[in-house]
């Protein structure tokens, strides 16, 4: 269990780093919707949440798979 948590939170902070690096690279997809009136904006990723869902279903089975 603990060594599960470990390798998680390692993988986090890759992905933040990651994700610091490049933001240019999530967040400006064909499917994120945004809405602008006035002064409210309001941001609604929807690719960006697929695309992220799916990178870590796939990390989450490789680790699972490694600690069987």
């Amino acid at each position: 269990m603990g060594r599960t948590l470990i390798v998680f939170g390692i993988l986090f902070i890759i992905i933040g780093i990651l994700l610091q690096l490049s933001p240019k690279l999530f967040g400006n997809l064909p499917g994120d919707v945004v809405f602008t009136r006035g002064r409210v904006t309001v941001y609604l990723p929807f690719t960006t949440m697929i695309i992220i869902s799916v990178i870590l279903t796939i990390i989450a089975n490789g680790i699972a798979r490694l600690l069987k």
